[in-house]
């Protein structure tokens, strides 16, 4: 008996941060960032039947001309407010560990799983900007050490969550809980994805996350980080899901979308773009963009251009590699989310990918 092949999920990486899906002066849509945008961009999507939204959580942007992700709105309030205005769809808050308590991270958890059904997921980041958490006096550990610090937050998290009535008690190097209780407990454990990518980071999303939250270079790369992060949940007889964030651009002919890409690169805010090509280079260990243009098109995310038609075969492609998830981010939100529906959605459906 033939296994149909897993459909592809839809969502969207929300433009809840200012100049969200290229670090160029190109095309900029400039109130993109603001909370009636996202409201808007999250009710068409749900109307699309996506089913995940995903934010990017930044403290500080990356300067220059653009200020690259400069203003963004934060995502825990940003979540709460967005699942109250939708009915179906999955919506994730981005945290990061050295800012959160997994004592707040629960309560609010929680409280958003109860006001929405537990359509709430959660994105934890260990950090990796010390610009960013150096302007509060923060240090950063050591790169191994900020997953097992993340680690441990994870674990304190759904022991909360999970505790029933025994206190729940933990002791490590960074946090210390003693009987702790946190009332209520959602229903249902909410999802929790990591984009880490070094190997410290692959085996903690292994052991303790439901999603791997990929960032790669190159549709072509999926197959093989697929492939490794389930064999590396296999070892803790777990399952993982995986995620990328294509960046979705198409025209008339593959010549008018490299032209487009072309413009993005050649207005290019040159500082921003290095900053955020050195914060990620130090931060991150795991970091293997070649060069600084197609991070500037994209941010980080795989470049998906062309026709209507090809970007359909691109996104069927990840879908053949064995990706649970697409993340897609645009140039103009609402308005290509719309041309998507239109001229992108009907090629993968008559393909059967979603």
């Amino acid at each position: 008996m033939t296994v149909p092949k897993k459909k592809l999920s839809l969502g969207i990486f929300m433009p809840n941060c200012s100049n969200m899906c290229s670090i160029s002066s190109h095309n900029v849509v400039e109130d993109q960032w603001t909370f009636s945008s996202n409201q808007r961009i999250a009710r068409l999507a749900e109307q699309l039947e996506f089913e995940y939204l995903f934010p990017v959580s930044r403290w500080r942007g990356f300067g220059g001309e653009v200020n690259y992700l400069g203003t963004s709105l934060e995502t825990m309030t940003w979540a709460s407010a967005l699942l109250q205005t939708t009915s179906r769809i999955k919506i994730f808050s981005t945290v990061h560990v050295p800012l959160f308590h997994p004592f707040v991270v629960a309560k609010m958890g929680a409280t958003m799983a109860h006001m929405s059904d537990d359509r709430w997921g959660l994105n934890l980041v260990s950090g990796w900007s010390n610009r960013e958490f150096g302007m509060m006096g923060l240090e950063l550990p050591e790169h191994g050490e900020k997953y097992q610090k993340a680690a441990a937050f994870i674990e304190i998290l759904q022991g909360l969550w999970q505790q029933q009535t025994a206190p729940f008690n933990y002791a490590s190097k960074w946090y210390n809980v003693v009987d702790g209780v946190s009332l209520p407990r959602p229903v249902k454990l909410p999802e929790v994805a990591n984009a880490g990518a070094s190997l410290d980071a692959q085996m903690m999303t292994a052991r303790l996350c439901d999603w791997a939250f990929m960032s790669l270079p190159s549709i072509d790369a999926a197959t093989g980080m697929v492939d490794i992060m389930r064999a590396r949940a296999d070892e803790h007889r777990r399952s993982i899901k995986t995620a990328v964030f294509p960046f979705v651009l198409w025209r008339d002919t593959e010549e008018q979308a490299k032209e487009e890409i072309q413009r993005i690169i050649d207005k290019k805010d040159p500082v921003a773009a290095q900053n955020w090509f050195d914060d990620l280079a130090i931060g991150s260990e795991s970091f293997d963009f070649a060069t600084l243009d197609l991070l500037t098109v994209s941010g980080g995310g795989i470049i998906t251009a062309g026709t209507a038609q090809s970007v359909a075969e691109q996104l069927q492609s990840l879908n053949d590699s064995g990706v649970d998830a697409v993340m897609l981010t645009f140039q103009n939100y609402e308005k290509d989310l719309k041309r998507f529906a239109v001229e992108v959605l009907p090629i993968l459906q008559s393909m059967g990918v979603v």
